[in-house]
């Protein structure tokens, strides 16, 4: 004979006072916990590739300051190419954090428009209790990184110590590398 189950007899994992729209809230805040995450490990790895390259430039400037501070008559060949050597690289390493910063803003308006597509969806698709449930944490404001160029920087800072920021003040507002 087949077994019957009647449907008061199967037991959830979940308790009793949990709902569907409770689980679905839960998943939703860890998904957002994750892209959060996510998102700040890539911030620092493009903090340390700029701190990477802020050291570099400040090595290389030093060693170029040490030449041009000899008197031009008594250089050999070899400290003159090395002259030439060395702004040619401060430049090569000068134009790769150029491209550094545009990455870290291109990856700025990618995650506001990731960010507007969830609002979009969550709108259109979602229950209205979860939506409340959901929208504290779509409220919740992730603070916006924004790196200039150097061109765009200018001499006063105008967010807090968190984030990006850092990146301009090791080639920013406060660095004298640039």
């Amino acid at each position: 004979a087949p077994i019957s189950f009647a449907e008061d007899e199967i037991v959830s994992m979940a308790d009793s006072t949990t709902t569907i729209d409770d689980i679905e809230g839960e998943l939703f805040k860890i998904e957002r916990i994750r892209e959060i995450l996510v998102r700040r490990e890539s911030e620092l790895r493009y903090m340390m590739d700029d701190i990477q390259l802020c050291k570099e430039i400040s090595r290389l400037k030093k060693e170029l300051q040490k030449l041009i501070a000899l008197p031009e008559n008594e250089k050999s060949n070899e400290e003159k190419q090395r002259e030439e050597e060395l702004v040619q690289q401060i430049h090569k390493l000068v134009e790769t954090r150029d491209f550094l910063v545009d990455d870290v803003e291109f990856e700025r308006l990618r995650e506001r428009e990731e960010d507007r597509e969830m609002a979009e969806f969550l709108q259109s698709k979602l229950s209205k209790s979860y939506l409340q449930k959901a929208s504290k944490w779509l409220m919740t404001p992730v603070k916006e990184k924004k790196m200039t160029s150097r061109g765009q920087q200018t001499s006063a800072p105008y967010m807090t110590k968190t984030g990006l920021t850092l990146l301009k003040e090791c080639c920013g507002f406060t660095c004298s590398i640039m």
